[in-house]
């Protein structure tokens, strides 16, 4: 088979630098498509200084027409393109009476929309190709709903339900969706709340994860290539996931609850320590 060709949006950074690092390693032709272009630049010029044919392009996913325009750059300059993750992605958290409409608009149009315009127009080519793969990042919170995320459950469960549905819509084309937990990655940076405090308890999850974005890319990796359609790639997302099914709704609350009071006190015995 010729060189494979995958598009990754917000592959500028965190965990869609990682994807990107992973696919170059096995020599894939990686487009990085992303709004932060002195990053993108960069992820781009390491890739090709180690032998990896890699371009950024900017891309606002919010814009159905950039999303076009890399369709139309790898078609014309790659030939096509046989692979697309729908990484790009942003967090709001916080009670959600106190979250604003605004917020709710801007992270739908994100996380949602942007998922639902890259399906649509990288889908189209798979569909003329007669092959390609769609690769959608939600997240365990589309699975087992957190309180104080409201919008964020919201918008990466409608990425799971999407996936489900485009798995039989397209049956010509390979679907996966990933539904992480957290993982050292920079979700905080573009962090909305109303609450300071729950901007640096998220960050906090974040930076003190032990698992990395790089261990995360590289299962993620692997389940893609064996075309796994739901890829739960950590024990805590399988743990959640079993706990939903498993029990009734009174002790998963419960569970979720306890868990919550853990994350509590381990925040405030890292403080103590600070201090």
């Amino acid at each position: 088979m010729s060189e494979q060709r995958i598009f990754i949006t917000g592959g500028a950074s965190g965990f869609g630098e990682a994807l990107a690092d992973r696919y170059a390693k096995d020599k894939w032709s990686v487009c990085i498509g992303d709004l932060n272009e002195d990053r993108g630049i960069v992820v781009a010029k390491r890739l090709n200084a180690a032998g990896v044919r890699a371009q950024f392009l900017r891309c606002d996913v919010r814009k159905e027409e950039d999303i076009q325009a890399a369709a139309d750059w790898m078609q014309k300059n790659w030939g096509g393109v046989d692979a697309v993750i729908n990484n790009a992605g942003v967090a709001v958290a916080g009670p959600f009476e106190d979250t604003l409409l605004s917020d709710w608009d801007w992270i739908i149009d994100i996380n949602l929309m942007g998922v639902v315009r890259g399906s649509k127009i990288f889908g189209k080519i798979f569909q003329t190709q007669g092959h390609g793969h769609i690769v959608n990042i939600a997240s365990a919170a589309g699975l087992v709903h957190l309180p104080l995320m409201a919008s964020y459950n919201v918008t990466k469960a409608g990425v799971v339900a999407l996936s489900e549905t485009l798995r039989v819509e397209y049956p010509k084309i390979k679907v996966s969706v990933v539904c992480p937990t957290f993982f050292k990655t920079n979700l905080a940076e573009t962090l909305r709340s109303s609450d300071k405090s729950i901007i640096a308890e998220v960050g906090q999850l974040v930076t003190q994860s032990k698992v990395t974005a790089s261990s995360i890319a590289e299962i993620v990796f692997q389940a893609i290539q064996n075309n796994e359609f739901l890829i739960l790639p950590d024990a805590n997302a399988r743990k959640a996931r079993n706990l939903k099914k498993i029990l009734p709704d009174f002790l998963f609350l419960k569970a979720i609850k306890m868990e919550i009071k853990n994350m509590q006190r381990m925040k405030a015995k890292t403080s103590a320590a600070k201090s």
